[in-house]
């Protein structure tokens, strides 16, 4: 895991954030991590090939922020909608692999889900750039040869800048949590 400071130091801006995971459950579990920082409203980007580890790193975020029932992929049923037991809260999570571009999405009432003040998460957010708010989180997935994942996070707006450097400050504590129960 690394996060840059500054952008000289790694080419990383302070509004970028790079994780490595070595499995899926790794994946699963920065998905749980960064699901229990989330908010109403926020909106969540991920991209990445077929294959890629997205809907594994979603359904992390839909345990960790307390989806019922868990997330799985939409891919048939373009959109989920899930409930947060504790407070009635709403997910959205949405799988855009089949929609042709913006026309397509505003048929399933994607303005209707960004106003909603749900969480909201996309698969394929690629496919409807000019529909997505200016204010999100990105995330691209690069699987490696190894079968580990490569996770690029980029904050776009002051809201997702903060969100990332507080899961980056949390895997770091968790991280050294377990070395230090290892040693």
């Amino acid at each position: 895991m690394d996060i840059a400071d500054s952008e000289p130091a790694s080419g990383l801006r302070q509004s970028e954030f790079h994780i490595s995971g070595k499995t899926a459950g790794r994946t699963e579990a920065i998905g749980f991590n960064l699901g229990r920082l989330l908010k109403p409203g926020d909106i969540i980007c991920v991209a990445g090939e077929l294959g890629a580890g997205k809907t594994i790193l979603c359904r992390g975020i839909g345990a960790g922020w307390g989806a019922f029932p868990p997330l799985n992929s939409p891919t048939y049923n373009l959109v989920h909608e899930h409930e947060r037991p504790a407070d009635d809260g709403r997910l959205y999570h949405l799988d855009l692999y089949r929609i042709s571009g913006a026309r397509d999405a505003e048929s399933l009432g994607i303005h209707e889900i960004l106003d909603s003040g749900a969480l909201v998460i996309f698969e394929w957010p690629e496919r409807i750039l000019e529909l997505l708010p200016a204010a999100r989180l990105w995330i691209d997935i690069l699987p490696r040869e190894d079968d580990g994942r490569d996770l690029f996070l980029q904050a776009r707006g002051e809201r997702y800048t903060a969100l990332i450097k507080t899961l980056w400050r949390m895997l770091t504590q968790a991280r050294g949590a377990a070395h230090a129960a290892g040693a």
